[in-house]
């Protein structure tokens, strides 16, 4: 369940995986959402923000899907009808520069009437692209978390609401929270 490759999308309806805003903004018509885990990636604040909350000469830091260990999110159930229009939507949202890789890969549902594995689409961070920070100290990543600014806000915003989403669907972030509190206590 690691990362054994499908990439190919599944027949009528699909799964959406979501780690970070796509958790409590998907965007999307879905049928239902349940707490799921990906194995083999881990949430981490790993891509240099350029757009969203950050330029290139000020980047901040967004989330991405980084290689080893395991992520709680949330997988959501697209009906078949509206798969090709969430795809297209989806791209839009998350492939604008291009440092995320689009996946089709085995999550598992963790609650609701039938938990177990399907086939779930998912976008993880593309390690060669310019954009990728990679495992960064915590006083780096602090400092670009306060200095990022994008067309979608701060980059402290981001961060804080990203935790007490995690919080309100009992995914619990003790990476994110230290960052927040040595960011809060340095601004």
């Amino acid at each position: 369940m690691n990362g054994s490759t499908i990439d190919k999308q599944p027949n009528g309806d699909i799964w959406v995986f979501g780690y970070g805003s796509l958790m409590w903004r998907p965007g999307f018509p879905h049928v239902e959402a349940r707490h799921a885990m990906l194995y083999g990636y881990h949430r981490a604040l790993c891509i240099y923000s350029w757009e969203y909350r950050g330029t290139p000469e000020t980047p901040g830091l967004v989330f991405g899907l980084d290689r080893g260990g395991s992520c709680k999110g949330m997988a959501f159930r697209v009906a078949a009808m509206d798969v090709e229009e969430t795809l297209a939507y989806l791209e839009e949202r998350e492939l604008i520069t291009n440092v995320y890789q689009p996946r089709w890969r085995p999550v598992t549902i963790l609650d609701g009437p039938s938990p177990g594995p399907v086939t779930a689409y998912y976008f993880v961070a593309d390690p060669s692209h310019g954009q990728y920070a990679g495992k960064l100290s915590d006083d780096e990543t602090v400092r670009l978390v306060l200095q990022g600014c994008g067309k979608s806000g701060l980059c402290i915003d981001y961060l804080t609401n990203t935790y007490a989403h995690l919080e309100e669907l009992d995914i619990h972030d003790e990476h994110l929270a230290r960052i927040i509190r040595m960011a809060q206590a340095e601004a």
